[in-house]
């Protein structure tokens, strides 16, 4: 078995772990997609009759300010997952079980491969529930399949950036508690973006905060993909903020994971 082979195999193994954990332990799927249901919901029915009407400058209604939010609720789903990351890597890390992995015949990238892929179907799944529970209160995109497909990718690549965080996260952590608490800002940064309403209607300071931070460009994006309104240039700094995001957290987690453990 060559080299490639052998990794390939492994990772395999760790994927079909993480899998399976998913499917003993459903409560945390459900946990972590409930949380972005309950904020589509509040923010729907409770503040959408109020808020609509200033949404983007056209809206009128809750139907409106939901076309307008649902790219914000999907990403808070996606960083709901991280939490979840977070919290199984350093339940390995703290209960033993990597430094069991240490000691076996396998390839070293495959645990945190594990971890990763099955994060990323993880993810993808919590954004699948929140947009189907979107469509069922009247979220009606006009996105065609060339739109759909892109701003499927678009998701995809968020989550994979955002896991390789969280599994950094998860390294760092020194106990299950302060893993769960470690990805929690990522919850909030769409609430400090264009999530909920348009950084022109923010103060100054916040404004500059929204306008520049990662998640708005990859929201108004995702809304305009979605909506037909068109994206702009905002893809661009999107693409940039996951490959960097993405590419500085496999960093960091390989240099973490591969320390002295008894450091």
């Amino acid at each position: 078995m060559t080299a490639i082979t052998h990794t390939v195999s492994d990772s395999a193994t760790m994927v079909a772990r993480q899998l399976r954990h998913m499917l003993r332990y459903p409560s945390m799927t459900l946990l972590l997609v409930g949380m972005p249901i309950f904020f589509l919901l509040l923010f729907v029915y409770v503040f959408g009759g109020a808020m609509g009407p200033g949404a983007d400058g056209a809206a009128a209604s809750r139907a409106d300010y939901l076309d307008y939010i649902a790219p914000g609720v999907v990403l808070i789903a996606v960083t709901s997952a991280a939490q979840g990351t977070a919290i199984s890597v350093t339940m390995d890390m703290t209960q033993g079980v990597v430094a069991r992995f240490r000691t076996m015949d396998i390839a070293r990238v495959s645990v945190l491969t594990g971890h990763v892929v099955g994060s990323l179907v993880q993810a993808m799944l919590c954004a699948g529930v929140v947009v189907a529970v979107a469509l069922l209160i009247g979220y009606r995109p006009s996105a065609g399949p060339a739109e759909w497909l892109a701003a499927l990718g678009l998701l995809a690549l968020v989550s994979f950036a955002l896991t390789w965080l969280s599994v950094a996260l998860g390294l760092v952590a020194k106990t299950v508690e302060s893993a769960s608490n470690l990805p929690m800002p990522l919850m909030f940064l769409p609430f400090l973006g264009s999530g909920f309403v348009p950084t022109e209607t923010l103060p100054a300071g916040l404004r500059w905060f929204a306008e520049y931070q990662p998640f708005t460009p990859v929201m108004d994006t995702l809304r305009g993909l979605l909506t037909g309104t068109g994206v702009g240039d905002a893809w661009i700094a999107a693409l940039a903020w996951c490959v960097g995001i993405a590419l500085v957290s496999r960093l960091w987690a390989g240099k973490l994971y591969d320390r002295d453990p008894s450091v």
